[in-house]
């Protein structure tokens, strides 16, 4: 992936956003379950998004800055996603398993250890 500081910070960006979706039962519920918008996203989109985005993303994680601590924990939460998205389509069965607790909780690992806050 050839991009530039600028589009690297942008690419970047939209990674964590996609990560803080995965760690907000509320967004979920909204979006992924009712539909409800103003926000239009299917759960199988913010699969694909997540991994399409994230995977060159930690190919070449120290030119993005990420630490050797932070790629573990991106690495961890990319792994245990993937598992889980392979076996579960539909949020509405899911989204209360304690199986789905735990990648939200790693998501919200992820997002204190960029010192993420939504805005």
């Amino acid at each position: 992936m050839k991009l530039n500081e600028e589009e690297k910070k942008y690419t970047f960006n939209e990674y964590i956003r996609h990560i803080s979706h995965i760690q907000d039962r509320d967004y979920q519920t909204r979006i992924w379950i009712r539909g409800e918008g103003p926000e239009c996203q299917a759960f199988d989109d913010a699969v694909c998004d997540f991994f399409d985005i994230g995977d060159p993303i930690l190919k070449e994680y120290k030119g993005f800055g990420i630490t050797e601590d932070q790629y573990k924990l991106l690495k961890r939460l990319r792994d245990e996603f993937r598992i889980f998205a392979d076996k579960n389509d539909f949020p509405e069965l899911f989204i209360d398993t304690p199986e789905w607790a735990k990648i939200i909780e790693l998501a919200k690992d992820v997002l204190r250890a960029f010192n993420y806050h939504k805005n």
